[in-house]
């Protein structure tokens, strides 16, 4: 009676353990395909013709479009870079540089992918528009409250994503990953 318990209690552990790890696969998988720098997130195999079982299952869960791998790569920060989540009701400061791409945008959206920009402005910032610091280094207020310097104005309430879309970058490349720096995100004033 015994063996017939503990093997009934093994297969019971083993299948939480299985569809527990199945389902934090596809849900969130950051442990798997997923590249993390400070944080931000990315899935690098998602451009691939023939992409990792994990990232196969979290287009599918997306189901959004995606760049090629020779078109671009997204980078997605839902926390700032002390892990608070990200919330419309303060204002946010992103230093640093991007990583070597032609061209990028940032844009913030809720938990739909809605776009959060507010009314009457650009739905989202492009690397054309950006002001400087004297060593090449990106400096960005994001919110809803007007902020000095160069700005993303947004709209709403709750929680939030930043979305870096780089194109035509080598980021995470073979040869250029070692050297692959994020911005920070730092949180400035809640209200």
């Amino acid at each position: 009676m015994r063996f017939v318990l503990r093997l009934l209690m093994s297969i019971v552990v083993a299948l939480c353990v299985g569809f527990g790890l199945s389902y934090y696969a596809l849900t969130d998988g950051r442990l798997f395909g997923a590249v993390t720098l400070g944080p931000w997130t990315t899935w690098p195999d998602i451009g691939a013709p023939a992409p990792n079982p994990y990232t196969n299952g979290h287009i599918a869960r997306e189901a959004a479009f995606q760049l090629g791998r020779s078109e671009g790569l997204r980078f997605v920060a839902t926390t700032d870079s002390d892990g608070a989540p990200l919330d419309l009701s303060c204002s946010y400061r992103l230093d640093g540089h991007v990583p070597v791409s032609t061209f990028w945008t940032l844009v913030a959206v809720d938990g739909d992918w809605v776009n959060l920009a507010a009314p009457g402005t650009d739905a989202a910032l492009r690397s054309s528009e950006v002001i400087r610091t004297e060593d090449g280094a990106m400096r960005v207020h994001v919110g809803t409250q007007l902020r000095p310097g160069t700005w993303m104005e947004l709209a709403g309430s709750g929680p939030f994503s930043l979305a870096l879309t780089l194109y035509d970058t080598t980021a995470l490349s073979s040869f250029a990953s070692a050297n692959t720096t994020m911005p920070s995100i730092a949180r400035e004033a809640c209200s």
